[in-house]
């Protein structure tokens, strides 16, 4: 479904990611770990199509569904970004404009991909935010996001980015800066959409704990490169590189137990 073959992205004409290789199935998870500045997040801008400051894929390609996505017009990827292709960012909250309540941004988005009235629109909303669990859509809808919590304010963020049943689902640290009681709600949620429609994710992580919980394969990511790439079998317990092991060690134990 998605295929990223030898991409190497480049600011300002220096190179930050080389050379990165990836290909997604149907339904398959993926996780991309590694330090800060490793180059993971800027892999899902890329397929998404939205580098910053000039960030731009000098060479390889990004194939979804056999079909160059760098070949997009604004148009295709208006179309394109939140059907086909969701992405959940790392502080939804911080995406979402605190001077509008949540069923305003939600209808206007809906309705920027399909031609309903507003109230089927807001019905749409409701019903999108209870099944992510949240109580009341309703209540939540006439909201602004500074009355949410972090954990609600994430999953309004999963809500809209599901709403249209996207096939693939690139998710920049959707656990950070949460409680460890909402980062596994928030997991078993995505967990859960993989069952329900079917969706494929990329997820971007330093939580070595969810990407052995959550995914099919895993690739390490240092200094832009792929440092090493594997099923979570094999990462976790093959005979994987150094650096990998070194992250792996990196992991606090309970107990003298180690969860990873």
């Amino acid at each position: 479904m998605l295929e990223i073959n030898n991409v190497t992205i480049s600011y300002k004409g220096q190179p930050t990611v080389q050379n990165f290789n990836l290909h997604l199935q149907p339904g398959e998870i993926c996780s991309l770990v590694g330090e800060s500045g490793s180059g993971k997040t800027t892999v899902i801008r890329a397929v998404l199509g939205l580098l910053a400051g000039g960030g731009k894929v000098t060479s390889g390609d990004i194939l979804f569904n056999g079909r160059s996505l760098l070949a997009n017009s604004k148009e295709e990827w208006r179309k394109l970004r939140g059907t086909a292709i969701s992405m959940i960012f790392q502080d939804s909250g911080a995406m979402l404009n605190p001077t509008r309540k949540i069923g305003h941004m939600f209808v206007e988005y809906i309705r920027t991909h399909q031609k309903i009235s507003r109230q089927a629109a807001w019905e749409m909303g409701v019903d999108m935010l209870e099944r992510m669990r949240l109580p009341s859509g309703d209540n939540i809808m006439r909201s602004y996001p500074f009355q949410l919590s972090g954990g609600m304010r994430q999953r309004v963020g999963i809500a809209m980015a599901m709403t249209f049943q996207p096939k693939l689902l690139l998710a920049d640290e959707p656990t950070s800066a949460l409680d460890v009681t909402t980062q596994a709600q928030i997991v078993r949620q995505m967990m859960e959409l993989r069952e329900e429609y079917g969706t494929a994710i990329i997820i971007v992580t330093h939580n070595l704990g969810v990407a052995a919980y959550m995914s099919d394969n895993i690739v390490v990511m240092k200094n832009g490169v792929i440092a090493d790439a594997g099923n979570r079998e094999y990462m976790l317990r093959g005979n994987h590189s150094a650096y990998t092991q070194t992250l792996l060690d990196a992991v606090p134990s309970l107990g003298g137990v180690r969860y990873v």
